[in-house]
């Protein structure tokens, strides 16, 4: 059930998702008084809700590929319980670090909990894919591509660079 619940959130839209963190964030929110809405602190915990179900998921899909055997062959060769739990999760790496990437892409792509929560205050809560929405709104086309493919850089460089360290 509460893999069900994780699994579904994936999909949770992040307008959503910024609008339920405003009600509980706004000055009449329960966590009105934390001064959170308009603030990177604010963006952070946003950012945090939104791709824990990414990770949580796709960790734990990652645990259950793992064959059940390799627990009980590292305890039948004298690993304590602790260890062996470390040698399952040494075979469910690459699935783990699969999840941070995504969840890393899926934070720096986001938009809506960003422009919902941080309000796009330059020089404060403004990141680069609000940035985005704001300069197409203003006409500014070239700014916004340049903008864009920087980016695109950090996604896929850090997804390449992710990639390269990951291999056997």
């Amino acid at each position: 059930m509460v893999k069900s619940i994780f699994t579904a959130l994936m999909g949770m839209p992040t307008v959503a998702l910024g609008l339920i963190l405003y009600l509980i964030f706004s000055s009449s929110g329960p966590l009105g008084p934390l001064h959170l809405l308009y603030s990177p602190s604010g963006i952070i915990i946003g950012q945090a809700v939104l791709i824990t179900p990414i990770i949580v998921s796709f960790t734990v899909s990652a645990l259950e590929s793992v064959d059940p055997e390799i627990k009980d062959l590292a305890r039948t060769l004298g690993a304590s319980e602790g260890r062996a739990s470390l040698a399952v999760l040494g075979e469910a790496k690459k699935g783990a670090t699969l999840a941070v990437v995504a969840a890393f892409n899926r934070a720096i792509a986001e938009l809506g909990v960003a422009m919902m929560i941080g309000g796009n205050i330059y020089g404060y809560t403004q990141v680069l894919t609000t940035s985005i929405a704001k300069g197409v709104a203003m006409g500014e086309i070239t700014l916004c591509i340049e903008m864009t493919v920087v980016l695109l850089a950090i996604v896929f460089s850090l997804t390449l660079l992710t990639n390269l360290l990951r291999r056997d």
